[in-house]
């Protein structure tokens, strides 16, 4: 069964090398893997999810995903696999396995966080059945017992009728972090990592009338207006919105991200955090209402279209570097949080979990909420920790505990693209 792509298109000219348009999930479980039940797992799990077992091919002047029975990589390092190359049986996706962590690469064209998810709850019900002999409750659990639905296949946006007139405004450009703090851009990423109680970060959200993104997000804010007080651009913050309500297909396994801009203007300063909160929920649900989130999804299907009808890979690239650069503008910052992970009962053998994406703005923060904790994945492209050092800060003031993991690279899997 081929796939035609369309919502996949831009992201495949977006994808460069050192920042491929890629999802990475690591996780690291309490025990050493196991190379034979890792194998069962992943084997089992990609029987599950038909539509990502996929090879990108060109047929005349299209891009489609075609059926691809070759086994899914896994690899024994941390490096991973070149994905939609040799090494990975020419799959958008691949695993690894070495030590006692797990590794999912995905093209992040292919699927988002909430896509990720699913598969990721299907292979540790899997691998965590075998390795532990262990008979895990299957709530809430993709399996093979499931009928695969055409509404897991399809594409909403290309189904999609009557969508609304794409909205086209003037913004004024945000604070740019690097800039503002005259930090040079780095070939790769840094990532911070700090974990926090679940338990005490969803009271402290409770008692403030906030979600876990609104507040992360609201905190970065206020950090960076007291490192910046006089700065002229605007601090906004992009949320990340799942669009599959708004399309009204919540089983859509394709990269289905929009986002809601939270901007911490003059007005709000003065008032007080719960009085911010409320307002930035506010900016939330105004930006979420459907027709929003349509014409959001519209303008993407226009820009789209427009990145087709162009006759060369080159003309492709640079339009989608454009666009990545606009978007760099237009935030100060990425705020992206799936929900909580509900990996059922897997997840008492789960130690660590993070979550990391291409990202094209300077800052953002990834959230996962796995076995009992909040993990803040800060990835950002320079190394300074000024800016996680000032949002802890805020969690010191509202005494909020927290772990300081570690500082890594974000090296994510490149993809080998048919034009290089």
């Amino acid at each position: 069964m081929e796939q035609k792509l369309f919502t996949e298109i831009l992201p495949l000219y977006k994808s460069k090398e050192n920042n491929s348009y890629s999802i990475r999930i690591r996780i690291r479980l309490t025990d050493p893997i196991d190379a034979d039940a890792l194998r069962n797992a992943v084997d089992t799990t990609m029987k599950r999810y038909p539509y990502f077992s996929v090879r990108l091919i060109k047929k005349g002047d299209e891009f489609v995903f075609a059926d691809n029975q070759s086994p899914v990589v896994i690899a024994n390092t941390p490096k991973g696999t070149e994905l939609n190359a040799a090494e990975s049986n020419y799959h958008m996706i691949s695993f690894s396995g070495y030590d006692n962590w797990i590794v999912m690469d995905v093209f992040h064209g292919l699927t988002d966080g909430t896509g990720a998810y699913e598969v990721i709850r299907t292979l540790l019900f899997y691998y965590c059945s075998d390795r532990y002999n262990a008979t895990l409750s299957r709530q809430g659990i993709r399996t093979l017992d499931d009928k695969i639905s055409l509404e897991e296949w399809e594409c909403p946006v290309m189904k999609a009728e009557n969508l609304p007139t794409p909205r086209h405004y003037e913004m004024p450009a945000s604070l740019n972090p690097c800039a503002a703090a005259n930090l040079p851009v780095e070939k790769y990423s840094a990532v911070y990592c700090i974990t926090v109680r679940e338990s005490e970060f969803m009271q402290f959200n409770k008692e403030n009338g906030a979600s876990p993104g609104t507040m992360v997000s609201l905190l970065l804010s206020r950090a960076m207006a007291k490192l910046f007080p006089d700065a002229r651009e605007a601090i906004r913050i992009i949320l990340c919105v799942n669009q599959r309500k708004a399309l009204r297909a919540p089983l859509a396994h394709q990269s289905l991200v929009g986002g809601a801009l939270l901007e911490y203007g003059a007005d709000l300063r003065r008032l007080s955090l719960p009085q911010q909160i409320k307002a930035y929920r506010k900016m939330v649900s105004d930006q979420t209402k459907e027709e929003k989130v349509l014409s959001g999804i519209a303008s993407v299907v226009g820009l789209t279209k427009m990145l087709l009808s162009k006759n060369t890979d080159e003309e492709r690239t640079g339009i989608a570097a454009y666009v990545d650069k606009m978007a760099a503008n237009t935030g100060t910052a990425c705020v992206s949080y799936v929900g909580k992970a509900n990996l059922g009962e897997a997840e008492k053998y789960i130690q660590e979990f993070h979550l990391w994406s291409y990202n094209s703005l300077p800052v953002t923060i990834h959230i996962s909420a796995v076995n009992g904790k909040f993990t803040f994945d800060f990835i950002q492209k320079f190394n300074s920790p000024i800016y996680i050092n000032a949002f802890l800060k805020e969690l010191d003031e509202r005494g909020i505990s927290y772990d300081f993991q570690d500082r890594m690279l974000e090296e994510l899997p490149n993809i080998k693209l048919p034009w290089r």
